[in-house]
């Protein structure tokens, strides 16, 4: 569950976030059109009174902001220093053509036109646009403004966009695990019975000496019903897996060591049909991790499970446990067909078929499941022919430990 709630997190803030850059970037994009078109059109309106006036203004009563100077006019009061400009002057007298320029000084931009009037004047005028300026900064500074509001306005949209349009998958995942968790209880009971009756009523055959296709019948619905039975189970842990992590109590100290061996005990009826030899090797005990026992036996069994079920007869488990920085590391390694180091990863997916090896089902996603919920992580290496090996790591438990000494414990099944 909470890796459910992370993901549903992560979708409501990536919606959030898109929506805001998209409201913001309209915003952006609006406003900054809107700036340069009115700066423009400013631009040209100056450009278009100051021509004006150099044509047509009268030189002793000039627009605002606009100073015209021409032989014999003495310049209005306050004109700006450095004006007019004699190159100007000399150029236009010589070639009749207008000059302009834009003159920054004094924090300020003055717009300039030299031209010489119909009635043969030579005039320059001078127009200062710092209002223009200012209006321009006012301009940028209200835009800045909505941009600000624009986002905190997105943000807010966003997060309730992402709210909304999250919340149905949110409630889709919930149902799906209430209907899994359900169907797995419901469902567990009469399979259980099942699996019980078919049992007594293979056993009865064997009495009675049934046929041999009745007998064969019978022991395929056993093993059918028994993995059913597994798959069920695998769907509850993974259910009570992903309902969140393990509260305190339900956390103890487990040697893995132990639980190994005792993993190993309960399949020897097995291994001793398929004619395999299992070896558990470790140091001395105890090898605690903090977990959940239940939980743990059925990730190891599950490990030597897909072990027994890909070695031929005749074959070798090796089941190996050490600590290793930290770690209790489990190692089981088989002499089965193997399989493509492409397919190491995909291994742990929900019923992925290996292809050749064979190997798929549940087991090995939930047993991912279990072993990332407490905190380790498991690993698969092999080659087509030379077997396969997984591994587990663990980190080890705080409680004391024995020392590890020299000599080792190993235990055979044959």
């Amino acid at each position: 569950m909470e890796a459910e709630r992370a993901a549903v997190r992560r979708a409501r803030l990536r919606i959030a976030v898109f929506t805001s850059a998209i409201i913001t970037l309209l915003v952006a994009v609006v406003g900054g059109v809107a700036g340069t078109v009115m700066t423009h059109a400013q631009h040209e309106q100056v450009w278009r009174e100051l021509r004006y006036d150099a044509a047509r203004g009268g030189l002793s009563s000039p627009s605002g902001c606009t100073w015209l100077y021409a032989p014999g006019v003495t310049p209005l009061t306050y004109a700006p220093a450095g004006f007019p400009l004699r190159a100007d002057l000399e150029r236009v007298r010589r070639t009749h053509e207008a000059a302009e320029r834009t003159v920054r000084r004094d924090g300020t931009v003055y717009l300039v036109r030299t031209q010489i009037r119909v009635d043969g004047t030579l005039v320059q005028a001078v127009f200062d646009m710092r209002f223009q300026l200012a209006d321009r900064r006012h301009l940028w500074y209200a835009l800045g403004v909505a941009e600000v509001v624009g986002l905190i306005a997105a943000a807010a949209a966003g997060a309730v966009l992402g709210r909304l349009a999250v919340s149905p998958l949110a409630e889709a995942l919930a149902r799906q695990r209430r209907f899994v968790t359900d169907a797995s209880h419901e469902l567990r009971t009469p399979v259980t019975q099942v699996y019980t009756r078919a049992q007594l009523l293979s056993r009865q055959a064997a009495a009675q000496e049934l046929p041999a296709q009745h007998r064969d019948g019978l022991s395929r619905l056993v093993g059918s019903a028994g993995r059913l039975g597994e798959v069920l189970d695998d769907l509850l842990l993974s259910a009570s897996l992903a309902a969140g992590p393990a509260r305190p109590p339900e956390r103890r100290p487990v040697d893995l060591l132990a639980l190994a061996r005792s993993v190993v005990e309960e399949e020897a009826d097995r291994t001793r049909d398929g004619g395999l030899t299992v070896v558990v090797d470790g140091p001395p005990p105890p090898l605690l991790v903090d977990g959940i026992e239940s939980a743990l036996r059925r990730a190891v069994g599950e490990l030597l499970s897909n072990a027994i079920r890909h070695t031929p007869a005749g074959g070798r488990i090796e089941v190996a446990l050490a600590r290793a920085g930290g770690a209790v590391e489990l190692t089981v390694t088989d002499t089965g067909p193997g399989f493509d180091a492409a397919e190491a990863s995909r291994l742990f997916e929900r019923f992925h078929s290996g292809g050749s090896s064979g190997r798929y089902g549940l087991g090995l996603a939930l047993l991912r499941e279990v072993i990332t919920h407490h905190g380790g992580t498991v690993a698969a290496a092999g080659r087509p022919g030379r077997g396969a090996r997984f591994t587990v790591r663990l980190p080890e438990s705080g409680a004391p430990s024995a020392p590890v000494l020299a000599r080792r414990v190993r235990a055979v099944r044959t």
